[in-house]
């Protein structure tokens, strides 16, 4: 089979969760632990950091990773879901894994997947610890799926285990409290290994205290430590003063991941970064300042608050849930501009009624959506948008949609795209 015939087979054979939604999702790791005995356990072989949360552990995956490999570390990194390519997932050094690597893991292993028919991101999880085993990576900073203590990747033993942000998502399978929420991503921790907790929230932090002292392991909450001093966006920076309370120092980061969200996101990794240290490893401060500064570059993340043309400014972003939602228009208030368009589209199972009460009414929207089965019909949108005040046309398809409102502001205008990772991921200047 060629590349795109392994992809399309994968899609048809497995259940897929960005498509078809919680139908994929399996409530325990049996596959992936079978998958990873017949492979070897390959997940043994390398070291990990894993890192879970609502909103932030993307960023943070993405940060962590190019921190390392500016630190002279063969970094795997492993994400989901991709936005253009599948191959997205799985990367060594900030390079995709090799079409060939993927088209043989199939080819290879074809008659246990379809005997054992596990779902996509079970098959995925086993391919990325293969390929990085056999890689013989330094280290691979592995995102969790979804929740933490029962997705596929929580079969790794790593050296630090990072949470960062707790919201509403996904409640039909994690629960509808924060606590509940928090409960599953703490099903991250291990015995005797660190945890992070990027972001403190008082609803959760019992949560994270009390399985960390189950396991034996040890919790940092970043703000203890870490403090934002000041921050301004800067262009498509951000630069921002963090002060250091244990040594009483403040220091200056300028980070090409901008948004207001971003801040609370390298708290977490600053302390991510002074654990590793504590632990033997090698990280400088010139890698930290060089990762965080490039990490869009080394790693090769899109979507992230990603400025698509300067006049008039577009930008886009992945955030889909009401936490992440409330963010994007913090940031936006920060921008100046005449009149702000918004591009947006949805999967029919957040909470949207919630997320269109926080829109401006003042804003010219453009509903759309994403060409993926869950995709909430932008007429629906466009209806549900007029229940709460907001008036917009309906133009299906992304592309068009920015075509159209491209050809209506002027270049003092704001435009915004998102909604979906799925509606971004159909961006074609992206």
């Amino acid at each position: 089979m060629t590349y795109q015939e392994t992809i399309n087979y994968l899609y048809q054979q497995l259940p897929v969760f960005h498509r078809i939604g919680k139908k994929a999702f399996k409530a325990n790791l049996d596959n992936t632990l079978t998958i990873c005995n017949h492979l070897g356990n390959p997940q043994e072989k390398f070291k990990s950091i894993h890192i879970a949360g609502t909103n932030g552990k993307g960023s943070t995956s993405h940060f962590l990773a190019a921190i390392l490999q500016s630190a002279g570390y063969k970094t795997g990194l492993y994400t989901s879901p991709h936005l253009k390519s599948f191959t997205e997932r799985i990367r060594i050094n900030g390079q995709p894994i090799p079409e060939e690597e993927v088209i043989s893991y199939v080819a290879d292993n074809q008659v246990f997947l379809e005997d054992l028919k596990p779902s996509f991101f079970e098959m995925s999880v086993g391919m990325a610890f293969e390929y990085f085993a056999k890689q013989q990576v330094d280290i691979a900073v592995i995102e969790v799926g979804l929740g933490g203590r029962l997705d596929s990747t929580n079969v790794i033993n790593p050296e630090l285990s990072v949470i960062t942000n707790i919201s509403f998502d996904h409640t039909d399978i994690l629960g509808d409290t924060l606590p509940q929420i928090a409960g599953e991503k703490a099903g991250i921790i291990k015995k005797n290994t660190p945890v992070v907790i990027s972001e403190f929230q008082e609803e959760t932090k019992d949560v994270f205290i009390r399985k960390a002292q189950e396991e034996k392991a040890k919790i940092y909450f970043a703000e203890d430590d870490f403090e934002i001093k000041s921050y301004k966006n800067k262009g498509t920076f951000l630069e921002l003063e963090i002060s250091n309370r244990k040594t009483d120092s403040i220091k200056s980061f300028v980070s090409q991941l901008t948004g207001s969200y971003q801040l609370k996101n390298i708290l977490g990794v600053l302390k991510s970064v002074e654990i590793l240290n504590e632990q033997g490893f090698n990280i400088s401060e010139e890698a930290v300042y060089q990762g965080i500064e490039k990490v869009v570059s080394i790693t090769g993340l899109k979507g992230r608050w990603q400025v698509l043309s300067e006049k008039p400014l577009m930008i886009c972003d992945t955030a889909h849930n009401l936490s992440g939602i409330t963010e994007i228009l913090s940031s936006i208030t920060k921008v100046k501009y005449k009149q702000l368009w918004m591009i947006l589209g949805f999967v029919s199972d957040k909470d949207i009624d919630g997320i269109l009460a926080l829109l401006p009414k003042e804003a010219n929207y453009v509903f759309c959506q994403a060409n993926v089965p869950r995709a909430l019909e932008a007429k629906l949108l466009q209806e549900k948008g007029e229940s709460h005040a907001l008036k917009g046309e309906v133009i299906e398809e992304v592309n068009k949609a920015i075509a159209f409102v491209k050809a209506k502001c002027s270049e003092d205008d704001l435009i915004y795209v998102g909604g979906s990772t799925f509606v971004v991921a159909d961006i074609d200047e992206l």
